[in-house]
C-alpha cells in the first residue's frame, strides 16, 4: 500500500501543484512573521541589555498616556551627587531624554524620521554603554552646539557647521551641528540630537535643576540587585522607581512590544486567511482526484485493501503534499523575513540580516501548519475514498457525491445558520458595546460556517439566475456552461467558497469603514464650530510658543486651547477607571456645539468641576453634583464635582472613555507642565477665512510639525486614517483572491481531465476549439460570480451588524458603498475569465481521438 501510495502521489503531482502553493503561502506567512519578530526582539534585547545602566532611578510611574499630554516627568539632577556617595556606586549621571521633539533645517524642513519613529533630545554623557560614539567633529561645549546621528545627517544632507532649529516643549532654539555620532548598535529608527548636559536640562526640560533619570554604575563586586537596594534605601523606595539593568531592558522591550505585535499579528492575519482559503482548495482537489480514481480505488479494494488502508493511503498523500508545501513555505518564509528586515532598513531601523533568528518554534510551526492543514482538509475526502466498493472497479462510477442528497448539509447548515443569525440579532439589539462585539464575532464565525456548509444547496437556484441569460446570449454553449456548473453542486460550492471568504471580509469592512467615515463627517459638521483647527501632524502636543504666535496673528479673533491628560477616576460603584481627560478654555461653546443633557459649558469648565458622558455616568451611578475623586499624573489628586452631563454621540473630540473634560485652570492646578494639543481658532470680524488661513500658515511656517486645518481638511484627515485599515483589508482580500484563483484553476483543470471523453465527443460532433474555450470560461465566470454574490451578501449582513456596534460608540450613520460592491462583482467575472484561460487552452488542444478513447 505504501508503494502504491507513493506511485499515486508521483503520478498526480502536477494536479497537486496548485494545492501545494496554497500550503506554501500559508506556511510562508507564519514562518516569516515568527522569524521577523524573533529577530527584531533578539536585536532589541541586545540593544537594551547593552545600553541599560546597572541601576536606573526614574520618577514614579504615573498613569499610562493613551493620548500624549506633552508633560515630561522629571526628578532633581542633584540626586546624581547624592547617589555617588552611596557605598557600591562607581558612577552616577543625571540623564536627559526627551521624546516628541521637532528638528528643522535652515529651510524649515523637518530632519526627523517620517516613519513614526521619534526624534529624541539627549544630554551628551558618553560612557562605555552609550549606543553611539562620536565619529567626527567635537562634543557640544555650549548652548548653541549639538550633535546629530549619522543616519539622520546622511538622509537629510546635514553636515557639520549647519544650523538646526530644535522645537522642544519649553520652546524652540537654534543650534549648530558640531559633531556627528554613529550608532554602535541597532538604530531603532529614531533621530538623535545631543546637547551638553546643562543646555539639555535648560532647553529640553525648561529647568536647569531637572533630569529625566539617574543612571548608576555599580562598583566592582556589587551586584545590580544589591546596588538597587542600597540606592532605594538612601533615596526612599516610595519616592522614585528603581530598576536593575535587566528590569530596565525588559521595560524598554515591553514599550516596543506594541509596534512588534502589530507587524506580527498583521502577518499572522495573512497566514490565517491563506490557511482558511487553502482548506477549500485542498478539499476540492482531493475530492476530485478521488472521484477520478474510483476505478483505481475499487481495484485496490478488490485486491484485498480494506477501508482503513485506503483511507490511510489518501491521508498519506495529503501529508506528503503538506510536507512538500511546508518545506517550500519555510524557505519562502525565510526569504519573506529577510525582505521585511530590508524594508525596515529602508525605513531607518537597521537590523543585520546575518543575525536572523530561526528558533525551534519556527520549523515546528511551519510543519504543524502545513501538515495540519492538509490532513484536516483531506480527511473527509479520505473517508469518502474508503467507502468505494470493489464493484466500482467494474463500472465507470464516481464517488464525488453528485447524486447524493444534501439533506445532512441542509439540516447542519440550518442549525448553525440559525445560531449565527440569533447571535447577529443579539448583536443588533444589544445596548452594551462589549456584549455586542462578542455576539458579532460569534455570529460572523457561525454564519460563515453555515454558508460554507449550505453553499451547495444554493448552487442550483442561484446559478440558474446568474446564468439565466447565457442560453440567450451564447446559445447552446451558454446552456452547456450553465449545466456544467450545476452538475456537481458540492464541487461548485467548495470552489466558490474560497472566493466567498475574501469578498465577505471586504464587504463587511467596506460597510463598516464607509459608515465610520460618514458618521465622523456628520459629527464634525454638527459639532465643530471653529473656523480652523491647529494641530500637530502626528497629534503630539506642541510648545506654548505656538499658541502665543497664533494669538498674535493678525485677523485672529478667538483661540480656545485643548489639552489632554491621563486621569484615574474612582466612581461610586467602586470601579477605578483609567482614561484620558481634556481641558478647555472657557469660551468652548463658540468653537464647538456640545449637546448637554444636564448643565452647560459654564458649569462643566468652572473651577473644581468636570463634565462626563451621560451613559458612563448612568452605568457608574454618577449624577450632577456627585463628587468624584480624580488622580492626575505626577501623583496629585482632587475631588471634583460633576457639573454637567453630555451626549457623547455629538461631542467632537471627547471620544475617550467617560467623555471627561474640565477647565484648563483645573488642569493646570493638578497637572501642570502639559502642552496644548489643539487650538480652535475663529476669525476676527471683517477677516475672511482665506485671509486668516494665509496669516496662520505664515505664522506657523517655522513650525513644520503644526498644520492648519479647516472643516474639509479635518474630514480628510479622518478619511485617511480609516483608509489605512481598509488598505489592510484589501491586502487580505488580494491574498484570498490569489488563492481562490488557484482554486478555480485547479477545479477547472481537474474537471477538464475528468471530462476528457466528454470533451472528445463534443469535438467529434462539431464543437469548435473557440466554442470549447468559451464554454469553460463561462463556467468559470458563473462560479466566480456565484462566490462573489454569496460573499457580498454575507459581508453586507456583517457590515450592518458592525455598524450597530459602532452606533453604540456614537457612529450612528449607515453607509453602503454600492460602487465598491458593483466593482467587486465585475471584478469577480474578470477573475473567472482569467482563471479559465489555462484550463480552456489545455482542453482545446486535446487530440479528439485520444480524448474519446480516454479511460
Amino acid at each position: 500500500m505504501l508503494k502504491a501510495t507513493l506511485r499515486s502521489f508521483l503520478a498526480h503531482k502536477g494536479r497537486l501543484l496548485l494545492s501545494a502553493l496554497a500550503v506554501l503561502l500559508s506556511v510562508a506567512f507564519v514562518t516569516g512573521s515568527l522569524i521577523f519578530s524573533d529577530t527584531v526582539s533578539r536585536t532589541f534585547d541586545r540593544l537594551f541589555a547593552s545600553t541599560a545602566a546597572d541601576v536606573t532611578v526614574s520618577p514614579k510611574e504615573g498613569l499610562d498616556e493613551a493620548v500624549p499630554s506633552g508633560r515630561t516627568a522629571t526628578l532633581p539632577a542633584a540626586l546624581a551627587e547624592r547617589v555617588r556617595q552611596i557605598d557600591g556606586v562607581a558612577a552616577a549621571r543625571a540623564e536627559v531624554d526627551v521624546d516628541g521633539l521637532t528638528v528643522a533645517d535652515e529651510n524649515n524642513e523637518p530632519v526627523g524620521p517620517t516613519t513614526g519613529a521619534p526624534t529624541l533630545g539627549n544630554a551628551w554623557n558618553p560612557n562605555d554603554r552609550s549606543p553611539v560614539e562620536l565619529t567626527s567633529g567635537h562634543a557640544p561645549r555650549g548652548p548653541g552646539e549639538a550633535l546629530l546621528d549619522s543616519e539622520t545627517a546622511g538622509r537629510k544632507d546635514v553636515a557639520i557647521g549647519d544650523s538646526l532649529t530644535v522645537i522642544a516643549p519649553p520652546g524652540s532654539f537654534q543650534v549648530r551641528v558640531v559633531g556627528i555620532v554613529t550608532f554602535t548598535t541597532t538604530n531603532p529608527g529614531a533621530a538623535l540630537v545631543f546637547l551638553d548636559p546643562s543646555t539639555a536640562r535648560t532647553k529640553l526640560l525648561g529647568d536647569p535643576r531637572a533630569a529625566t533619570t539617574i543612571s548608576v554604575d555599580a562598583a566592582q563586586g556589587v551586584s545590580d540587585e544589591q546596588l538597587k537596594q542600597r540606592v532605594a534605601a538612601a533615596l526612599g523606595a516610595q519616592t522614585y522607581d528603581f530598576r536593575t539593568a535587566d528590569e530596565q531592558a525588559k521595560s524598554d522591550v515591553e514599550q516596543l512590544g506594541g509596534f512588534l505585535d502589530v507587524i506580527k499579528y498583521v502577518m499572522l492575519g495573512f497566514a490565517g486567511v491563506a490557511v482558511l482559503v487553502g482548506v477549500f482548495l485542498i478539499v476540492n482537489t482531493f475530492s476530485m482526484l478521488i472521484a477520478q480514481r474510483t476505478r483505481e480505488l475499487g481495484l485496490l479494494r478488490a485486491l484485498g485493501a480494506d477501508r482503513r488502508q485506503v483511507r490511510r493511503s489518501v491521508l498519506t498523500e495529503a501529508l506528503l503534499l503538506g510536507l512538500v508545501g511546508s518545506t517550500l513555505g519555510l524557505a519562502v518564509g525565510i526569504g519573506l523575513a529577510a525582505g521585511l528586515i530590508e524594508l525596515m532598513g529602508l525605513l531607518g531601523m537597521n537590523i543585520a540580516a546575518d543575525e536572523m533568528v530561526i528558533g525551534w518554534v519556527t520549523p515546528v510551526a511551519a510543519y504543524g501548519v502545513g501538515l495540519g492543514v492538509t490532513f484536516v482538509a483531506a480527511y473527509l475526502p479520505a473517508r469518502r475514498a474508503a467507502g468505494v466498493s470493489p464493484m466500482a472497479a467494474l463500472a465507470d462510477a464516481e464517488v464525488a457525491g453528485v447524486g447524493r442528497p444534501l439533506r445532512v448539509r441542509a439540516v447542519a447548515g440550518a442549525v448553525v445558520g440559525a445560531a449565527g443569525a440569533a447571535a447577529l440579532v443579539g448583536c443588533a439589539v444589544s445596548e452594551r458595546t462589549s456584549s455586542a462585539a462578542s455576539l458579532l464575532g460569534l455570529g460572523v464565525v457561525l454564519t460563515l460556517i453555515a454558508t460554507v456548509i449550505a453553499g451547495p444547496l444554493l448552487v442550483r437556484p442561484v446559478i440558474r439566475v446568474l446564468g439565466g441569460a447565457f442560453p440567450a446570449l451564447f446559445g447552446s454553449i451558454g446552456r452547456m456552461s450553465q449545466r456544467n456548473a450545476l452538475r456537481n453542486p458540492r464541487r461548485t460550492g467548495a470552489t466558490a467558497a474560497a472566493l466567498m471568504v475574501g469578498l465577505a471580509l471586504v464587504g463587511g469592512m467596506s460597510v463598516a469603514s464607509e459608515s465610520m467615515t460618514r458618521s465622523f463627517d456628520q459629527q464634525i459638521d454638527k459639532t465643530l464650530g471653529a473656523d480652523f483647527v491647529i494641530q500637530n501632524t502626528n497629534f503630539l502636543p506642541f510648545p506654548r510658543e505656538v499658541t502665543d504666535e497664533v494669538r498674535d496673528t493678525e485677523g485672529v479673533g478667538l483661540v480656545v486651547r485643548g489639552r489632554f491628560t491621563p486621569v484615574a477616576v474612582r466612581l461610586p460603584d467602586g470601579d477605578r477607571v483609567e482614561t484620558t481627560a481634556a481641558g478647555y478654555d472657557p469660551r468652548l461653546d463658540e468653537v464647538a456645539n456640545i449637546t448637554y443633557t444636564q448643565g452647560n459649558s459654564a458649569a462643566a469648565l468652572a473651577d473644581g468641576r468636570l463634565a462626563m458622558d451621560r451613559d458612563f455616568a448612568r452605568d457608574h451611578g454618577v449624577r450632577v453634583g456627585s463628587t468624584v475623586p480624580v488622580e492626575f499624573q505626577g501623583g496629585r489628586s482632587a475631588d471634583l464635582t460633576v457639573g454637567a452631563l453630555t451626549d457623547q454621540d455629538s461631542a467632537e473630540g471627547f471620544g475617550t472613555q467617560g467623555g471627561l473634560y474640565f477647565g484648563l485652570g483645573t488642569l493646570e492646578r493638578y497637572a501642570p507642565g502639559g502642552q496644548d494639543s489643539a487650538l480652535y481658532v475663529n476669525a476676527a470680524p471683517g477677516t475672511s477665512d482665506d485671509e486668516l488661513r494665509a496669516g496662520l500658515e505664515a505664522t506657523l511656517d517655522p513650525y513644520p510639525q503644526v498644520q492648519v486645518r479647516d472643516l474639509a481638511d479635518y474630514k480628510q484627515l479622518v478619511h485617511d486614517q480609516i483608509a489605512v485599515l481598509l488598505y489592510l483589508v484589501y491586502a487580505l482580500l488580494g491574498l484570498a483572491i490569489i488563492i481562490a484563483v488557484l482554486g478555480v484553476v485547479n477545479t477547472l483543470a481537474l474537471s477538464v481531465v475528468e471530462r476528457t471523453r466528454e470533451i472528445g465527443l463534443l469535438r467529434a460532433i462539431g464543437l469548435a476549439r473557440r466554442q470549447l474555450r468559451r464554454m469553460i470560461r463561462l463556467e468559470s465566470v458563473v462560479i466566480a460570480v456565484f462566490g462573489a454574490v454569496l460573499g457580498l451578501a454575507l459581508g453586507l449582513v456583517w457590515g450592518l451588524c458592525t455598524q450597530q456596534v459602532l452606533a453604540l460608540q456614537g457612529m450612528a450613520a449607515l453607509a453602503i458603498p454600492w460602487v465598491t460592491i458593483v466593482a467587486v462583482v465585475i471584478g469577480s467575472a474578470v477573475i473567472g475569465v482569467v482563471a479559465a484561460l489555462l484550463p480552456a487552452l489545455r482542453a482545446s488542444r486535446m487530440n479528439v481521438l485520444a480524448a474519446i478513447a480516454h479511460e
